[in-house]
């Protein structure tokens, strides 16, 4: 951060999760003023009470003049068009999970930032999360072993959305912490989904991303209709297997020192035919942090700075493509290759998540 620079920052949207970007910006020093843009009046008034200073708006035309930087954290269908409005006037935009609906809005979105010269961030906050930082690095450092699979399961009974199906919803925080545990994007993705309680959003998927490099497959497990809270990522390697709990007080990461042999008596039947290995469960110390107020920070220095953030447009298209891509597997029932090969935008009769009719700015985005 450049030394003793403040700015002016708006989250658009306070609900459920804008209202956490207010508080949170609220606390930081170089934020010299908190805007809140909601259209909902009783609830910009009730999160101005709770933050003394703030200024609050109905209307995000009406804050423009006081704003050098925006969270955007609006309904998902909405990202898009909010955060073009704000780079094209020349603000640094961070916009919430998913970047846009489709990869050719991330793509606008991107080079619009490139040429206004504006910071433009994605907020994937697992990805400034102490425990996913654990992840990476025994990944990274080979500490498990050759890596055999990861799997992920964030389901809960709700909450569900108006505009998204539960892909949209709760994958992009496992398709980003795939993709930053293992340093690369996938190359294919295949799901599969159902709609049960909802009349037309599936509520329930899964979805199996293919990696190279190292040759890998990543099983995502979302729902909102399941029992139980879930939030789990498990990594399964031939030295180690590590589960992270992400619902648990303390030992979030929890490191099983066990896996299997295969049997060196070839042709005994008599033998079985793999030998396990069975060892200590080790919960590493992990350092504690509020992985929203990292981001935010991170967002507003690179505000100030001009530095690339960690979580840059980039980042959010790669996993917007995988979004679009699990999209279309819905519809092919096979897999679909992604990157250069993925077709950047659905057929005109087929829109990649349902969208509404008007660009509302409640926040209901939920973790």
């Amino acid at each position: 951060m450049t030394e003793g620079r403040s700015l002016r920052v708006a989250v658009l949207g306070c609900g459920y999760w804008g209202s956490k970007h207010a508080r949170v910006l609220h606390g930081l020093e170089s934020v010299e003023t908190l805007v809140v843009v909601d259209a909902d009046a009783e609830r910009v008034q009730r999160v101005c009470a709770s933050l003394p200073g703030a200024i609050g708006f109905t209307n995000l035309d009406d804050a423009f003049e006081e704003i050098d930087a925006a969270v955007v954290a609006t309904p998902p269908t909405t990202h898009a068009p909010m955060a073009m409005r704000l780079i094209e006037a020349g603000k640094h935009v961070l916009v919430e999970k998913p970047m846009a609906a489709d990869s050719a809005d991330a793509r606008r979105m991107i080079a619009a930032a490139a040429a206004r010269d504006v910071v433009l961030m994605v907020g994937h906050t697992f990805e400034y999360h102490s425990a996913v930082w654990m992840l990476r690095d025994m990944v990274q450092t080979g500490d498990i072993g050759d890596l055999y699979y990861v799997d992920s399961a964030r389901l809960n009974l709700g909450l569900y959305q108006s505009d998204v199906n539960v892909i949209y919803d709760l994958a992009p925080h496992d398709i980003s912490i795939f993709n930053h545990i293992l340093g690369r994007k996938p190359t294919a993705v295949h799901a599969w989904a159902s709609r049960n309680a909802h009349p037309f959003l599936e509520d329930v998927a899964y979805l199996r991303l293919y990696y190279s490099d190292p040759d890998v497959c990543a099983n995502i497990h979302v729902s909102w209709l399941d029992p139980a809270k879930v939030r789990r990522v498990t990594v399964v390697g031939s030295k180690k297997m590590v589960v992270y709990n992400d619902l648990a007080t303390d030992e979030r990461i929890r490191v099983h020192d066990k896996g299997v042999i295969h049997s060196q008596a070839h042709g005994d039947e008599t033998q079985p035919p793999m030998s396990y290995r069975y060892g200590d469960v080790i919960a590493p110390y992990l350092t504690v942090n509020e992985p929203l107020k990292v981001e935010d920070q991170h967002f507003v220095d690179c505000a100030i700075s001009g530095e690339r953030p960690q979580t840059h447009g980039e980042n959010g298209l790669a996993v917007v493509e995988v979004l679009e891509g699990a999209q279309r597997s819905l519809l092919e029932g096979t897999s679909v290759p992604l990157g250069d090969s993925l077709t950047p935008t659905p057929p005109a009769d087929e829109s990649p998540i349902p969208v509404g009719s008007d660009l509302v700015m409640d926040g209901t985005t939920r973790r």
